[in-house]
């Protein structure tokens, strides 16, 4: 699976752009705050539906403008072609697949699978859960709509309760509806905790060697899911028995929104006890056993895009990194050219104004 061409309008700070890539590296270069991250996104975009940075879709659109396009084209057992319009007021994003228009986001899952990779991923060990938690959705969500599914009547139901919560304190006789809240929080709460414990089950075994490979075997990573129950019939008494606390709160302070990841090096709490050193190392060792992950379970290797990565990592794990995503196509942004050329080669484009030279 690869990217072969990028077609933007009105996205960001680009008026009109096209861009073809190779299946192997692709490194976009230049001075910061010209472009190169947005091209990254744009791709993001259109592999999930939104931007990995971007609280609104109408902060994408070039000022001025009332619209914007996006186009990719991608290479797979066949040829497949995304298409995004944002629009600034008055219209919802519309996107195409194959030039035919999808309703749901999960049509969209899978026909382009992506791997973003940035500095602050490589804080993931020293974040709070909720980065640790987008990490497992943005992930699953491409890799299973099941679980797309699961999430997204999950927080519906999340948002509903907690609104509830909040007049409750106003009109006592609302307490007895919390119940019809509950149930789909069970229901959907516990699909979402099997399939994150199978991931991080999976996703554990191929960090655990990758680190090794790293530190030489130094070091063992282990990684462990941390929920707070196991099955529905649980969820829900725990539920209904901090039923009176979440309607002081106004909000729910149980269930899989609270769900986190715990990182161990050697037994230790790597994020508590371990080196910044430590700490990046089983960042890298996590991100690229995603990828290895995502291989397996499709049978197709996702694009990886790679946002000034080197600039945080040292020699050693600079030149692991290449070699491992050896044969995947990887888009390359970084500010310095010298340097990483050495290492990964491939075809070079600079970025300048919003424009490619």
């Amino acid at each position: 699976m690869w990217v072969k061409e990028l077609s933007l309008k009105d996205f960001r700070n680009f008026e009109d752009i096209h861009v073809n890539l190779e299946n192997g590296m692709n490194v976009l270069y230049g001075d910061n705050a010209n472009g190169k991250t947005n091209l990254l996104e744009a791709i993001y975009f259109c592999a999930t539906g939104k931007s990995q940075r971007a609280g609104q879709d109408r902060e994408l659109i070039r000022f001025g403008k009332k619209e914007s396009h996006i186009r990719v084209s991608v290479a797979n057992d066949v040829k497949r072609s995304i298409d995004v319009h944002l629009f600034y007021e008055g219209r919802k994003k519309g996107i195409a697949v194959d030039k035919m228009p999808i309703k749901n986001l999960s049509q969209l899952f899978g026909i382009l699978l992506v791997i973003v990779f940035t500095p602050e991923d490589l804080r993931i060990i020293k974040a709070g859960p909720a980065e640790r938690r987008s990490f497992l959705d943005l992930e699953l969500c491409q890799l299973s709509k099941s679980y797309y599914h699961a999430l997204k009547q999950y927080h519906k139901a999340l948002k509903q309760r907690n609104n509830l919560l909040k007049k409750i304190p106003k009109d006592k006789s609302l307490q007895d509806t919390l119940s019809v809240w509950d149930e789909p929080l069970c229901k959907y709460g516990v699909q979402i905790m099997s399939h994150r414990s199978v991931f991080i089950d999976e996703i554990a075994a191929c960090a655990k060697k990758i680190h090794s490979d790293i530190t030489g075997g130094r070091e063992t990573l282990c990684l462990a899911y941390k929920t707070q129950v196991t099955e529905g019939e649980q969820y829900k008494i725990k539920l209904q028995k901090s039923a009176e606390r979440d309607i002081i709160l106004g909000s729910t302070a149980f269930g899989i929104h609270k769900d986190d990841i715990l990182f161990t090096v050697d037994a230790n709490d790597v994020r508590t006890y371990g080196s910044q050193g430590q700490q990046r190392t089983a960042a890298l060792s996590v991100k690229l056993a995603e990828l290895e992950l995502v291989r397996q379970r499709t049978g197709h290797a996702p694009v990886l895009l790679l946002d000034d990565i080197f600039s945080e990592l040292d020699d050693k794990r600079q030149q692991f990194l290449v070699n491992y995503i050896n044969g995947t196509q990887t888009i390359l942004t970084c500010t310095g050219m010298e340097g990483v050329l050495k290492k990964v080669g491939g075809k070079i484009m600079k970025m300048e104004n919003g424009k490619l030279k």
